[in-house]
C-alpha cells in the first residue's frame, strides 16, 4: 500500500493527484508492474506465482522483469517506458486463460506465459485471439507456437528433441558410447520428445544402437523392475538415456546408482540446477544440455555479466537454465517492434519471422513463419562430478533437425 509524506496534506488537489501519477509511473519505470502507463509499452505476465509451476516460471519472470528495467534504463521501447502487469495461473490450465485475458484487459501489448505447453497455452490462445503476441518463458514443445496456438504465439526456446540429439551425438563422440538404454518418463511431452530426439540422433551414427527401452511414471516410488530388465539386457548397456524431470528424475537416477548401475547417465535440460544433488550422494558421470550455465562457469561473458546484474537485484542465481532464455527473445522482440514502428501483433510477428540467425547471448535465432522454435543451437553440455556441476563442453547439431523428427510420434 503507498504511503505518503504529510507534505501531501497541505497541497491542492490537483497539485497531489499530479505527485500520486508522478509516483506511480517511477516506480513502474522501475519494474514494479503496479500501475499502467497510458503512453507506454505494456508487457503482460500470465504466469504462476503460485503452485508447482513457479518452480519453472518464477526465475524466468524475474529475468524478464530484469531485462524491463534494463531496457527502461536505456531509454525504454518507441520512446516510451515499459511498464508491465501481472496476473497468477495458479499453475492452473483454466486459471491461465484467465490470467491472459486479465493481463489483456489491463492492456498487455506482449502476453509472457508459462515454461510449458500445456500450462501456458490457454493464456497464449487468449493473447492468440486478441490478436497479440504471446511467448512462452521456456516451453520446449515445438506446439508452443504456430501449430499449437497460432501465428501470433512464440517460444524462448530450443526444442528438447535437439536436447536428446545432442547427447546422442556428444556422448557417441565424445565418450565413445554405442550401446545406450533409454529410460522414459513418460509423465509429459518434454520427456517424449527429448526421448525421440535422442532416438533420432542415435539413428544417425553409423555405431551407435540402442539395446533396450523402458518406461516409468515421474511419480513411481520405484524403478526396481526397470532396473533388473536394464541388467538383463542381451547386450550391456554403456550409457542410460534418462527423460525425466525433478523430482521424479532424481529418484531414478538414485535408484539407478545404488542398484551398481555406474555407466554414464545422459538427460535433459530439466535436470539441470545442484538443488536436488544431495539426493544421490556422490553422484558422477551424469551429463545434461543447457542453453547457459547458473553454476558460475558459463564461459561466455555476456552470460557472466547477465548472473551479476541478476544476483544483485534477487539476491541469488537463476536456479536452472531455463531463466536465460526469455532475455534474449526479449531483445529480439525489441528489436521487431521497432522495425515494425509498433506493438501492434502481426506487424511485430511478421518481423520476427524474418530473423536468421539474429544474433543474441545463448546463440543465434531464427524463426520462420512456419516455426517459432529452434530447431538447432549450441548447448553447453554440464557433468556432474561429486556435488560439483560443471560445463564439459559445447556442442550443436551438423544440421537442424527435420520437422517430421518434431512432429513425429513420440
Amino acid at each position: 500500500m503507498w504511503k505518503f509524506p504529510r507534505i501531501f496534506s497541505m497541497m491542492h488537489r490537483e497539485a497531489r493527484k499530479s505527485a500520486f501519477i508522478s509516483l506511480v509511473a517511477a516506480a513502474a519505470i522501475g519494474g514494479s508492474g503496479a500501475a499502467a502507463l497510458a503512453d507506454g509499452v505494456k508487457i503482460g505476465f500470465a504466469t504462476a506465482q503460485s503452485g508447482f509451476m513457479v518452480g519453472f516460471d518464477g526465475d524466468a519472470q524475474k529475468m524478464a522483469e530484469l531485462w524491463i528495467k534494463d531496457r527502461n534504463a536505456a531509454g525504454g521501447l518507441l520512446g516510451k517506458p515499459i511498464d508491465f502487469t501481472a496476473a497468477d495461473t495458479k499453475s492452473d490450465r483454466v486459471e491461465g486463460a484467465r490470467a491472459g485475458q486479465t493481463v489483456l484487459d489491463a492492456g498487455a501489448n506482449l502476453i509472457i506465459v508459462s515454461c510449458d505447453y500445456d500450462y501456458g497455452s490457454p493464456a497464449a490462445g487468449a493473447a492468440e485471439r486478441a490478436g497479440k503476441v504471446s511467448v512462452f518463458l521456456c516451453a520446449e514443445d515445438p506446439k508452443a507456437g504456430v501449430q499449437g496456438v497460432g501465428p501470433l504465439s512464440f517460444t524462448t526456446s530450443v526444442a528438447a528433441h535437439v536436447q536428446g540429439a545432442v547427447m546422442a551425438q556428444w556422448a557417441n563422440q565424445k565418450l565413445g558410447i554405442r550401446r545406450p538404454y533409454v529410460l522414459l518418463d513418460t509423465a509429459t511431452q518434454y520427456d517424449k520428445s527429448v526421448c525421440a530426439g535422442f532416438r533420432y540422433g542415435a539413428s544417425q551414427m553409423n555405431d551407435v544402437k540402442i539395446v533396450g527401452e523402458d518406461t516409468f511414471l515421474n511419480d513411481d516410488p520405484s524403478i526396481q523392475s526397470q532396473i533388473t530388465r536394464i541388467s538383463a539386457a542381451s547386450e550391456k548397456p554403456d550409457a542410460i538415456m534418462l527423460c525425466s524431470y525433478i523430482p521424479g528424475g532424481a529418484s531414478a537416477l538414485r535408484q539407478l546408482r545404488a542398484s551398481g548401475i555406474d555407466v554414464p547417465v545422459l538427460g535433459g535440460s530439466a535436470m539441470d540446477g545442484s538443488y536436488w544433488i544431495d539426493a544421490v550422494p556422490g553422484l558422477k558421470d551424469f551429463y545434461l544440455p543447457v542453453a547457459a550455465s547458473v553454476h558460475g562457469d558459463d564461459p561466455r561473458p555476456e552470460i557472466q555479466a547477465l548472473n551479476e546484474r541478476f544476483k544483485a537485484a534477487y539476491g541469488t542465481l537463476p536456479a536452472t537454465t531455463y531463466g536465460y532464455p526469455i532475455y534474449a527473445f526479449l531483445d529480439l522482440w525489441a528489436k521487431a517492434v521497432e522495425k515494425a514502428g509498433s506493438t501492434d501483433g502481426p506487424s511485430v510477428a511478421a518481423v520476427l519471422n524474418t530473423m536468421k540467425d539474429e544474433k543474441t547471448f545463448i546463440g543465434p535465432r531464427s524463426f520462420t513463419p512456419e516455426l517459432h522454435i529452434q530447431t538447432n543451437a549450441e548447448m553447453l553440455v554440464l557433468t556432474h562430478s561429486d556435488g560439483k556441476v560443471q560445463v564439459k563442453d559445447r556442442y550443436s547439431l551438423s544440421e537442424p533437425l527435420p520437422q517430421a523428427v518434431l512432429f513425429g510420434r513420440n
